[in-house]
C-alpha cells in the first residue's frame, strides 16, 4: 500500500508518476499474509477497500494513507492500522520501502476498530525486519503463521497516536498549517500567525486543540520531524537541515528530533539505511 508528504490536506497528491495495483482484491491466500515492497518517488496505490484489515509500516521513507476524511502518516517510528472495509489510498512522495500485514476479519477482534497510527516498539520493528529478510518464506506454513500471530499481538498492544500529523479544514487554521507546510522554517508565534490571518490568538488555540488534538507548538515540531526525515535519508548534513527548518543551531534541532522520535538524526539516518 502509506505515512509521509504536493500537500498533506485532502489526499490529492501532485506529481504522482507511478501507479501500483493492490495485490489482492477478492480474497487473501492465507488468514494472515505479509508482503513488502520498494516504492519509487511519487508512487501511489489506487483508492480501494477490502474485507480484511491491513497494518502498514515503512522501513524507510515516509508513507501516507489517505481516507475520505482523514490523512495518516507513517514515518519509521509509527505504523498505520486500517480495519476491514475502510476505503483508503496509499502513497509516498519520496522513495520508500514498506510492508503490509493483511489480517482476516476473524482475527481482527483485538485490533483497533478505527483507523489509527500506532507506535512501533523495538521488538515489533525487529520482527518486521525479520519478515522482510525472509524472502523465501512459505506463507502458509504453520511456523510462519504462528510468527505472524505474535506480530498481530504486538500490533494490538501498540499505543495509538492518532494521525501523527493531523490536519484541519477550518478556513483560518488550514491557511496557517498550509503556510507552515510550505515554509517549515517560519518561526513566527501563533499570535503573529493569528494577526496575519485576521483572527485572535485564543481562537487559533481553541481550533488547534479541537481539530489537531494538540498545541500549535507540538504540531509544528511534528511537521519539522516529517520534513527532516527525507532530508536525512538523502544525506543532507544535520547543520543544513537545522537551518532549513528554522533552527539557529544544530544542537536545538537534534534535541527536538530526539525528543519527538526517541533517536538522534544520525541514529535515524543509520536505521533508514
Amino acid at each position: 500500500m502509506t505515512v509521509g508528504i504536493g500537500t498533506l490536506t485532502g489526499g490529492k497528491p501532485d506529481g504522482i508518476a507511478h501507479f501500483r495495483d493492490v495485490p489482492f482484491r477478492d480474497a487473501l491466500p492465507h488468514p494472515l499474509y505479509f508482503r513488502s515492497a520498494q516504492m519509487p518517488d511519487n508512487a501511489t496505490y489506487p483508492r480501494h477497500s477490502h474485507p480484511w484489515g491491513e497494518f502498514v509500516y515503512s522501513y524507510s521513507g515516509m508513507m501516507e494513507v489517505s481516507l475520505n476524511d482523514a490523512h495518516y502518516l507513517a514515518p519509521p517510528q509509527y505504523a498505520v492500522w486500517l480495519p476491514p472495509d475502510v476505503e483508503h489510498r496509499g502513497l509516498n512522495r519520496h522513495a520508500a520501502v514498506h510492508c503490509s500485514l493483511y489480517v482476516a476479519p476473524a482475527l481482527c477482534a483485538a485490533l483497533p476498530r478505527e483507523t489509527t497510527a500506532l507506535e512501533v516498539s523495538p521488538l515489533l520493528r525487529a520482527m518486521l525486519e525479520h519478515l522482510r529478510e525472509e524472502r523465501d518464506a512459505d506463507h502458509g506454513s504453520p511456523a510462519h503463521l504462528r510468527f505472524l500471530e505474535v506480530v498481530v499481538d504486538l500490533v494490538a498492544a501498540a499505543p495509538k497516536v492518532g494521525t501523527y500529523l493531523p490536519w484541519s479544514t477550518d478556513p483560518v487554521l488550514e491557511r496557517v498549517l498550509a503556510h507552515l507546510q510550505k515554509d517549515p522554517a517560519d518561526n513566527r508565534s501563533l499570535a503573529e500567525h493569528a494577526r496575519l490571518a485576521g483572527t485572535a490568538e485564543r481562537t487559533l488555540i481553541r481550533r488547534c486543540l479541537r481539530d489537531l488534538g494538540m498545541p500549535f507548538a507540538e504540531w509544528k515540531q511534528r511537521l519539522r520531524v516529517v520534513k527532516a526525515m527525507p532530508m536525512l535519508e538523502a544525506g543532507e548534513t544535520v547543520e543544513r537541515i537545522s537551518t532549513a527548518l528554522g533552527y539557529s543551531n544544530a544542537s536545538s534541532f537534534i534535541a527536538m528530533f530526539k525528543r519527538m522520535t526517541g533517536m538522534t538524526p544520525d541514529d535515524y539516518r543509520a536505521s533508514a539505511r
